[in-house]
């Protein structure tokens, strides 16, 4: 099996913004499908991990972004497994137009989880091993986000909608809710060139989410999603998106 997975994709209507442009959901979307489809090419595949009360989740996602698709385009998406750490499987991915222009790159961190436990399953104690290489051309692996205060507030519920497979809030989701935190002026106005993601802990069905959000630098929106316990706030997911 090839180091590199190729794939082509169009853009489509449920792919694009109001304004024509590839939704940041639809990025990670892409992400997410062609790492699919890599894993399965080396039978690593949701089935097969299921099959032994494993399956992928995602921790982190970097993307920086030099122009986003458009409705009608068709990209070419080439994505590779980085060697393995102590923790995680880093994923890196790179996206190209018609003409072999770069539009956008990321790196995702990926980690198997016990089907029944929800827990972290070290690679080395996991069975799953993945030859990995570098191009010289990979992302750093993205670093955490600081807590900070920040100054809206909003809640807003997880729905039917939002869950994928493992029962949880797809990554995806993350990104839309994001993205309605702001008017279309704003959309219409602005470029995302970068955002990092953080994924931290699981959201289920009927949970309410307090998304925090602000601009404490400038250009950077900078999103806190917290649950609450008993006692104190929990962050589920945090969020830094550069503007221009």
């Amino acid at each position: 099996m090839q180091p590199i997975y190729t794939r082509e994709f169009e853009i489509t209507d449920n792919m694009v913004d109001r304004y024509g442009a590839l939704r940041p959901s639809s990025v990670l979307f892409f992400a997410q499908e062609v790492a699919g489809e890599h894993c399965k090419a080396l039978a690593v595949d949701y089935d097969t991990l299921a099959r032994r009360r494993m399956f992928w989740a995602v921790t982190r996602h970097r993307v920086q972004i030099t122009r986003m698709p458009r409705r009608g385009e068709t990209i070419r998406i080439e994505t590779w497994h980085m060697p393995t750490t102590r923790v995680a499987y880093p994923r890196s991915l790179v996206a190209y137009d018609r003409e072999g222009n770069e539009c956008f790159r990321s790196i995702a961190l990926w980690v198997l989880m016990d089907l029944d436990t929800r827990n972290m399953i070290l690679p080395g104690k996991s069975g799953i091993e993945l030859a990995g290489s570098l191009r010289g051309t990979e992302l750093a692996i993205p670093k955490g986000v600081l807590s900070t205060a920040l100054g809206n507030q909003r809640s807003r519920s997880v729905c039917f909608t939002d869950l994928d497979r493992n029962g949880h809030m797809n990554n995806t989701r993350y990104l839309d809710w994001i993205d309605d935190l702001l008017p279309s002026a704003f959309h219409c106005e602005h470029t995302l060139k970068e955002f990092t993601v953080c994924y931290l802990s699981e959201a289920r069905e009927g949970q309410s989410l307090n998304l925090k959000w602000d601009f404490p630098a400038n250009g950077i929106l900078q999103v806190d999603a917290l649950r609450h316990t008993e006692d104190r706030e929990e962050r589920v997911f945090c969020a830094k998106m550069l503007f221009e």
